[in-house]
Parts: C-alpha cells; sequence; structure tokens
C-alpha cells in the first residue's frame, strides 16, 4: 500500500477516535457541570434575588431547557471557544486558561525532557545489566520515585538547595523585580525573556524553573526507565537477537541497532502518556513552588466553587490526553508495520 494512502488512512483514523472522544470528554464535563451541588443562576444572580430575577435568569442561561438541548448549546458554546466567565477572575475562562496554561507547559516540556534524557539510558542499561547490582540499584531508585509524595521532595528540595545551598531561586516563576517588567508577549516565560533579549530575566526564570522541573523529571523518570527496561526484557528473549548475537553482533550494538527500532513504538506511548500526566499532575509540585499553571488556577477556582473556571481547565487537561493519544496512535500505525498489518 502506498505510503500517502496509508497516511490518508491513517489521519482519517485518528480524527475520527479524536472527534468521537472530544464529544464524550464535553459529555463528561457537561454532566459533572449538572451533578454539582452548586447553582449556577444563583452565582449570576446572588441569593437574595426574587423568583421572577432568578427565572429570567434560569431563562437566559437556558437551564429550563432539556438536558439533551442543553448539551447541544454547551457543545456550540466549547467550539466556538466560550467556556463561560470566572467569578472568582472576573475574565473569560479562555483568557484565563490561555495566562496560566503556559506555565504548566513549560514545567511539564522540562520534566519530560529529563525524564527521557535519562529515564531511556537507565532502562537500556539496567536491562543490559539484568538482575546485577546496577539493575538492582536502578530498580531501586525508581521505586523511590514512586513512593515517596512529590509535595515532601519539594519541601526538602526547597529546604536544601534553595533556603540551605542557595544554588537555586525560591518559589514561583521569575523574581519581583523581572516579573513586572517583562512584557507578556506568549506567556512562556523563557520564550519572553529570551525575545526580549533579557539575559538576567532568562537566568532567573531557568533558576526558579531548575528544581521542580528536576522533582517532575525524576516522576517521569521512573515510570519511563521501568518501561523501558521491561520493554528491552522482553525484546532480548526473541529469535531476532539470538540471530544478531551469533553473527557476532555487539551487546550494545543488538541493543542500540535492533532492540530500540522495535519498541520505540511503545516507548513513544508512554513517553506521551507520561507528558500527559505531567500536564495534569503537577498539582501538588505548582502548589508546593506557587507556579502559577493550571492546576493552581483549578485548585485556586474549586475552593471558589468557580465551575466554570474547574471545567474549562478539566476540558482543556481531557483535549491535551486526547490530542496527545491520538498523535500516539497516529505515529505508532506509521513507525510499525505490525499495526498496519
Amino acid at each position: 500500500m502506498a505510503m500517502p494512502l496509508l497516511l490518508m488512512r491513517a489521519m482519517l483514523r485518528a480524527g475520527a477516535s479524536f472527534a468521537l472522544m472530544l464529544v464524550a470528554l464535553m459529555l463528561v464535563t457537561f454532566l459533572i457541570g449538572k451533578a454539582a451541588p452548586i447553582d449556577p443562576v444563583i452565582k449570576v444572580v446572588g441569593d437574595r434575588a426574587s423568583a421572577e430575577a432568578y427565572q429570567a435568569a434560569k431563562v437566559e442561561l437556558g437551564l429550563d431547557r432539556p438536558l439533551p438541548e442543553q448539551f447541544l448549546r454547551y457543545m456550540g458554546q466549547v467550539v466556538r471557544g466560550d467556556l463561560g466567565q470566572s467569578t472568582s477572575t472576573g475574565r473569560p475562562v479562555v483568557q484565563d486558561l490561555a495566562t496560566y496554561f503556559p506555565a504548566t507547559i513549560e514545567l511539564a516540556t522540562a520534566g519530560i525532557l529529563l525524564g527521557v534524557l535519562f529515564g531511556v539510558p537507565l532502562g537500556i542499561l539496567a536491562a543490559h545489566r539484568h538482575n546485577q547490582w546496577v539493575d538492582q540499584l536502578l530498580r531501586m531508585v525508581c521505586l523511590f520515585g514512586y513512593s515517596v509524595p512529590v509535595f515532601w521532595l519539594g519541601l526538602v528540595g526547597l529546604l536544601v538547595f534553595y533556603a540551605k545551598l542557595g544554588w537555586v531561586a525560591g518559589p514561583g516563576r521569575l523574581d519581583d523585580v523581572y516579573q513586572y517588567t517583562l512584557t507578556a508577549w506568549s506567556n512562556f516565560v523563557l520564550i519572553d525573556a529570551w525575545r526580549a533579549g533579557n539575559g538576567e530575566a532568562l537566568r532567573n526564570a531557568l533558576s526558579h524553573l531548575a528544581l521542580p522541573a528536576v522533582l517532575l523529571g525524576y516522576f517521569s523518570l521512573a515510570y519511563i526507565s521501568r518501561m523501558t527496561r521491561a520493554f528491552f526484557l522482553e525484546e532480548l528473549g526473541k529469535e531476532y537477537v539470538l540471530a544478531a548475537r551469533v553473527k557476532g553482533a555487539s551487546e550494545w550494538h543488538v541493543l542500540i541497532r535492533h532492540v530500540l527500532p522495535n519498541v520505540a513504538a511503545p516507548l513513544f506511548t508512554v513517553i506521551s502518556l507520561s507528558y500527559a500526566v505531567l500536564l495534569e499532575g503537577a498539582v501538588l509540585t505548582e502548589t508546593v513552588f506557587s507556579w502559577p499553571g493550571l492546576g493552581s488556577y483549578i485548585t485556586s477556582a474549586l475552593f471558589s466553587a468557580d465551575t466554570s473556571a474547574v471545567l474549562g481547565g478539566t476540558l482543556l487537561i481531557g483535549v491535551c490526553f486526547v490530542v496527545l493519544n491520538s498523535l500516539t496512535d497516529l505515529i505508532g500505525y506509521l513507525a510499525d508495520p505490525r499495526a498496519r498489518a
């Protein structure tokens, strides 16, 4: 089958899967909003409004219509980019997400890069030294990363590397001296500082990013290295590996040139899902480091019963999962002949 036809077929499959999952995601968030013990009408008119004002607002919001009609209206609003108004910030939820989400992307991207850069080689090394002391040590390191609470590691890291040693900057994304002087062009601090040619602000932003990024990188490293080790150990017992060894290939040649291409597709899936988890699971890290990201925004919205903000943030995280999952399926379908078969 020609590659353009394969590509078109894979894109159609990914597009259909994306559309179905997106509709299901909107249905889930819509039902969560309906099940929440918060009356959106009272949030608008207040608890002292008259019955006539309450009913008029209910009609204006379309809450007097049947649930299927309300859901279709909600889908139309989401497609148009209208996620409602945040009662805690007084701004459209879309505007808030555009402000807070880049901070989470910066942190999660730095964490996954560290996790991949160190996790994949360590997983390969553990498979190569299976059941030796190196393998046992790496398994203990991964177990520690799984077992220790993230917030505890964050507090210890701040105490040691910020308060005692002074190697990194403290909580937040920037010191106050740069926070109010750097123009927020993209809301990505590293990009904005680099675009402005402000080297001091860039170094300050990197110093603030270092500790939470290493913390999330260690968390993702533990999972990525463990899965890399499992994938390689599974492949090392197969006949094509034995054939390569019989031909005189070195062990590292077997691992890199023969085994790695065969585990690339599932390993990419693991990395993509780890990235998605970091995007939605950095709430505790953002809280400990006062990082103004999406996790902190959703947490604040929960405490203030800001339903629109909570549902908007939840929908955005769900869309990230759907997009990454669809891209993973598409790349795996194109890269792995077994998937096409």
